[in-house]
C-alpha cells in the first residue's frame, strides 16, 4: 500500500501535473525539464497518462469545491474562448472568497452558468452584461462597472451627442470609483457613501434614459440594455462584500487565456478535464495560501493508499 505499480511515484506525478497544469509547459518541455533537472527520463505519452491519473486523484476535492460554490453569498462568473479537438469551446470560471472552480464546455449558454452555480445558489451574482446570465434575478445581480466603463468609452468615440453622453457617464463613474476606493481604504463610511450615491445614481439613470433616445443606433441599444437591468448597477452600494467590478473572475481566467494561447486549447475531453481540474486546484490553493506541490503529492499518494 502506498507504492505505485507504475514507474513513477506520487511526487514525480505531482511535479509533472504542476509543470503542464500550472506552469503551462508543453509536454516536450516538461519531458526535457524532468530529465535535465531531476534526472527522470519519461516519454511524452507517459506525461499524458500522468495527467489523467492526476485528474482522477483530485476528482473528489474538485467536486467538493464545485458544491461549495453553490452555497456562497457572492460569486463572480466569467468565460473566455477555448479550443477542444479543433472546435470552439469556452472556459468558465466561478470565483468566491475561498474557492474558485473552472469548467470547459462546448457551449457559452446560460445552462453552463446554472451548472456552475447549482440549483440552490441564492447569493449575489457578479457578471458582465452577457445574455447567458440574464436568467438570474436582477435584484440579486451586480453588473461589472469595468465593462460599463468600456461601453461609455465606446459611446464617446462615436462622436456627436453620443460623445457628450459618454463623457458625462464616464465623469459620474470616475467619481463613484473615487468614493468607492475611499470606502475600501476605510476613510469614508459606507453610510456616507450610500448618501453620496443617491444623486449620482439618479444622474446616471437620467443620462442612460437620454442615451436611449440620442439617435445613434449602437448607443441607443447599449443604453436600453443597461436600463433593463438598472437595479443590478447598484447592488454593491447596498450589500456588504459585493464589488462593483468582475475583476476577480477576469484575473482568475488570465492563466487559462495564457494556456490557450500557448497550447491552442486541448485535443480531447480528457485534456479539458485536466485543464479544469488543475485550474480549480491551483487557483483555490493560492487563494488559501497553501502549497500546491505538497497538496498534489498528498492527493496522488492518497489514491495509492
Amino acid at each position: 500500500a502506498g507504492v505505485s505499480s507504475g514507474t513513477y511515484g506520487p511526487r514525480v506525478q505531482a511535479t509533472v501535473a504542476l509543470c503542464t497544469g500550472a506552469y503551462r509547459l508543453s509536454k516536450r518541455m516538461t519531458q526535457q525539464m524532468m530529465e535535465d533537472v531531476f534526472g527522470v527520463p519519461m516519454s511524452v505519452g507517459t506525461i499524458s497518462l500522468l495527467e489523467q491519473t492526476t485528474t482522477a486523484a483530485v476528482a473528489a476535492p474538485v467536486e467538493e469545491a464545485r458544491t461549495y460554490v453553490h452555497a456562497q453569498a457572492v460569486a463572480h462568473l466569467d468565460e473566455t474562448s477555448w479550443r477542444q479537438g479543433g472546435k470552439r469551446a469556452w472556459l468558465w470560471a466561478a470565483v468566491t472568497s475561498w474557492v474558485t472552480v473552472f469548467l470547459v464546455r462546448m457551449s457559452r449558454g446560460g445552462q453552463v452558468a446554472r451548472d456552475l452555480l447549482g440549483e440552490t445558489f441564492a447569493g449575489i451574482l457578479v457578471t458582465d452584461r452577457y445574455s447567458a446570465y440574464n436568467w438570474y434575478p436582477v435584484r440579486w445581480r451586480q453588473l461589472c462597472w469595468a465593462h460599463l466603463l468600456r461601453d461609455f468609452e465606446a459611446m464617446r468615440d462615436r462622436g456627436g451627442c453620443s460623445e457628450e453622453l459618454g463623457d458625462a457617464l464616464l465623469a459620474q463613474a470616475h467619481q463613484m470609483f473615487t468614493w468607492w476606493h475611499r470606502v475600501r481604504q476605510g476613510t469614508l463610511k459606507r453610510s456616507t457613501f450610500r448618501s453620496y450615491m443617491t444623486p449620482l445614481r439618479r444622474e446616471v439613470e437620467r443620462l442612460l434614459e437620454a442615451g436611449s433616445r440620442c439617435g445613434v443606433p449602437k448607443t441607443d441599444g447599449t443604453c436600453r440594455d443597461i436600463l433593463k437591468r438598472r437595479e443590478a448597477l447598484w447592488t454593491f452600494v447596498q450589500v456588504d462584500g459585493v464589488e462593483p467590478t468582475n475583476n476577480a473572475a477576469e484575473r482568475a481566467l488570465r492563466p487559462g487565456v495564457l494556456w490557450r494561447k500557448g497550447s491552442f486549447g486541448t485535443q480531447s475531453e480528457e485534456g479539458s478535464r485536466f485543464v479544469e481540474s488543475m485550474l480549480t486546484v491551483v487557483t483555490t490553493l493560492k487563494q488559501q495560501q497553501r502549497n500546491v506541490l505538497e497538496y498534489l503529492s498528498e492527493a496522488c499518494e492518497a489514491v495509492l493508499r
